[in-house]
């Protein structure tokens, strides 16, 4: 593990641990045939980054809540599930530079595990005791659907528009930090303000990490698990293309962009509209985006009065932002 992780880890290493024990429980059955897809789950931990910045945000409020646990639970467990439909409505093999569920076993064993886990995930919210964060788990689940929705749908839509890039992100990934953030506030009964400052901080990681992760589409790194221009093969058009193809006024590369939204572009038209979009500043433009929202992201930690856990935030923007996969 990253040393930066480590230490962003620090303040919250027991409540982690305790969150670990919880999470491997809820995913333990013992019935065979559901233990073994759900031990290709267990094994796959990833960095928890979810979970850790809803720990944080309760450690702030002092003593972390048993509320507050259950609460990474659900949200880790509601991601997972999101990740295993995802694989298969993009009908991806890998991620992470490993099998799929999917893969492993099918279509139907993976979206009825992916279902049970979000039931489990909403029985894990209850466990909280308390009714609105169950409803907040809800409503992202809506919120995570329609996002994926709407970004379907602005495939067929042949405006090049930040703002439409920006929704769409702001209701996947960023939706479920900003949850991580209030929710984390709200299991240790924090005040109206405290709850918005963490979820703004969330919705702030989301954007990044969104942002960042759309940039690994721009270069080769096996690491990253997902060839060069892959979202282009799928139709979809990310920030530094769209600030490139918008602020150069270059025809040709207009028209290769609504190519790729319509399926037509060849893998030679995504190489060059790649190349394109680096040679006109559109990865620069990107990382300037994820710079000011670092600033204010920062802002917003300021004020906290645990010195350990407002490194820690500080340390987690950083990591997501500078990132490699």
């Amino acid at each position: 593990m990253k040393s930066e992780l480590l230490e962003i880890r620090r303040p919250i290493e027991s409540e982690l641990a305790r969150y670990a024990e919880l999470f491997d429980e809820v995913l333990s059955h013992d019935k065979p045939f559901m233990d073994g897809p759900l031990s290709h789950v267990r094994a796959k931990k990833g960095k928890l980054m979810r979970p850790i910045l809803v720990l944080l945000m309760a450690k702030e409020r002092g003593e972390v809540s048993q509320a507050a646990l259950h609460s990474a639970v659900t949200l880790e467990l509601l991601h997972t599930a999101s990740l295993i439909h995802d694989d298969v409505v993009d009908e991806s093999g890998e991620r992470r530079g490993q099998a799929s569920l999917h893969k492993l076993y099918d279509n139907k064993v993976a979206v009825l595990l992916g279902d049970y886990m979000l039931a489990r995930s909403l029985h894990e919210a209850a466990l909280t005791r308390k009714v609105e964060i169950v409803e907040e788990v809800a409503l992202l689940g809506a919120t995570l659907s329609e996002g994926e929705i709407l970004q379907l749908a602005n495939v067929e839509n042949e405006e090049l528009s930040e703002e439409a890039y920006y929704t769409i992100i702001r209701n996947k990934t960023s939706a479920l930090f900003t949850v991580c953030g209030k929710i984390g506030a709200m299991a240790q009964d924090a005040d109206e303000d405290y709850c918005r400052k963490a979820a703004k901080f969330g919705e702030i990681v989301g954007m990044c990490f969104q942002i960042r992760d759309d940039i690994f589409d721009y270069f080769d790194d096996a690491s990253i698990g997902k060839p060069r221009g892959n979202d282009m093969r799928e139709g979809k058009l990310t920030l530094p293309v769209i600030y490139a193809v918008n602020h150069s006024g270059d025809v040709t590369a207009r028209e290769l962009a609504l190519r790729v939204k319509r399926f037509q572009a060849s893998s030679e038209d995504i190489a060059k509209l790649i190349e394109f979009t680096k040679e006109n500043g559109g990865i620069r433009h990107a990382q300037e985006v994820m710079e000011r929202l670092r600033n204010e992201a920062k802002t917003i930690v300021s004020g906290f009065t645990n010195p350990d856990v407002r490194k820690a935030l500080e340390q987690y923007i950083d990591f997501v932002i500078g990132r490699e996969f």
